[in-house]
């Protein structure tokens, strides 16, 4: 088993080389003999049960892997619940639906085709990533060998389509106005997921790749701006209200205008906050520490707490609990939700979209343009071997700064702001730069290139 496939926050490798049937039933053995001695006091209280679903996504080989990590969870004596193909989001409404002591989706989200992978969760659907568990799902794993022969767990399919539709769709409210929308589904999960949950409503969808064919007809991340030409021009020719894309599981999405303008992810959370603090007033919302100084701004204009965390969705639900936020919002395209276990949703978002825009007397490019009061550079990725020396540097150089180092370092200023953070997996520092206006945030830009080079 190779190493290299236990990720931060999940396990990914390319299909058969580094991910097989072979590591997916040692992966599920072991993911079982962990959560189910970590779910075992919540056993005895009689909150969780000791059952464990297992969903997949589209991908060719998803199929056989999942079949193969059930297997290896049977053979632990765990029984599981086959929910089958779904998006990622499904996996964390089946965990609390049913009760059970955890999941695993068999998924590869926006990596290309001959990708797959697992993303891990434990009771009530809290992530598992390489602090709270991967780890030692991997020290079981390697030790493993396959067997044949004698299961002491059940295996059962369940199909919980329409009570994921139900729980979706209590928070969309009646729509004021008629509403058209394109969506491009990036032939990932979005593509079953958006016909059975929207296709009966009274909303003109335009639909784009929802088709699995094994392959996809663009790369299924909409963080890449080329991926979102196919939307932008179905938005302009169809004359859509807005557009969205999907990634290949559906956790996530990217927004454009009635314009096919790429709506930033963090001005999505900053224009999406005056609608959850109206629902309640003072609450706590939640951005990762990469979005713009307008998300905070906006939360304390309209009577919120916001409250800063760092990257990673790990982060973000444990601190969604931890401080019990209503909302939150990530620059990656990840929404989080109070009301869905305080777990992303890429189903979710939408209908929340559609309430805010149903509503709305403006276009979503009118509104979103008062948000648009700082300059920003997006992220930028340098090549840097010794990483924390850099970092370093960056902080002795700009010392004058509020400095925190929540995630890498952040250095403050009245006028402008830095994030460098070391990435997880490969020698590179990751930069995000905003300043007040666009010749400071070149300037700005022009002095870390003297330290960090030139980015790839």
């Amino acid at each position: 088993m190779d190493p290299a496939i236990f990720k931060a926050y999940d396990i990914r490798g390319v299909y058969p080389d580094q991910i097989n049937e072979e590591d997916a039933w040692k992966i599920g053995s072991a993911t079982a003999q962990f959560l189910r001695s970590q779910s075992e006091g919540n056993r005895q209280r009689g909150t969780t049960a000791p059952s464990l679903c297992v969903g997949r996504d589209m991908r060719t080989h998803s199929e056989s892997i999942a079949e193969a990590l059930i297997e290896g969870m049977n053979a632990a004596g765990t029984d599981v619940i086959d929910i089958g193909m779904i998006d990622t989001p499904q996996m964390y409404f089946a965990i609390n639906h049913l009760g059970a002591c955890g999941g695993v989706q068999v998924t590869a989200s926006h990596n290309p085709a001959r990708y797959n992978g697992f993303k891990v969760s434990g009771p009530q659907a809290k992530p598992i990533g390489g602090d709270t568990g991967l780890k030692d799902i991997e020290g079981i794993a390697i030790t493993l060998e396959r067997t044949k022969g004698s299961s002491t767990g059940s295996a059962e399919k369940r199909d919980l389509t329409a009570e994921y539709k139900d729980h979706v769709l209590q928070f969309l409210r009646p729509m004021t106005k008629k509403m058209k929308v394109a969506i491009d589904a990036s032939n990932g999960m979005a593509g079953k997921m958006i016909p059975a949950i929207f296709g009966d409503l009274a909303i003109e969808i335009i639909a784009l790749n929802l088709e699995h064919t094994g392959t996809f007809n663009h790369e299924p991340n909409p963080l890449v701006e080329e991926n979102l030409a196919e939307l932008k021009a179905a938005v302009k020719e169809n004359k859509c209200d807005f557009g969205v894309c999907f990634d290949g599981d559906a956790d996530r999405l990217m927004m454009v205008d009635q314009d096919g303008n790429t709506i930033g992810c963090d001005l999505m959370t900053a224009l999406m906050t005056p609608y959850f603090l109206k629902k309640e007033p003072g609450a706590t919302i939640l951005y990762d520490l990469r979005s713009s100084r307008v998300v905070a701004e906006e939360i304390i204009k309209h009577g919120g707490t916001p409250h800063r965390e760092r990257v990673g969705h790990a982060f973000m639900k444990k601190t969604m609990r931890d401080v019990h936020a209503l909302f939150g919002g990530e620059l990656s395209g990840h929404f989080y939700y109070r009301d869905n276990f305080c777990a992303d949703s890429g189903m979710m978002t939408l209908v929340h979209v559609l309430n805010i825009l149903s509503e709305a007397s403006s276009p979503v490019g009118e509104l979103i343009q008062p948000l648009q009061r700082y300059s920003q550079s997006g992220e930028m990725n340098f090549e840097v071997q010794d990483k924390q020396a850099r970092m370093q540097e960056l902080a002795e150089r700009y010392s004058d700064g509020q400095i925190d180092h929540l995630d890498g370092v952040t250095i403050a200023y009245e006028d402008w702001w830095l994030n460098c953070r070391p990435s997880n997996t490969e020698p590179l520092l990751r930069l995000n730069v905003e300043a007040a206006t666009r010749p400071s945030l070149e300037q700005k830009l022009s002095e870390l290139k003297t330290c960090l080079g030139e980015p790839v």
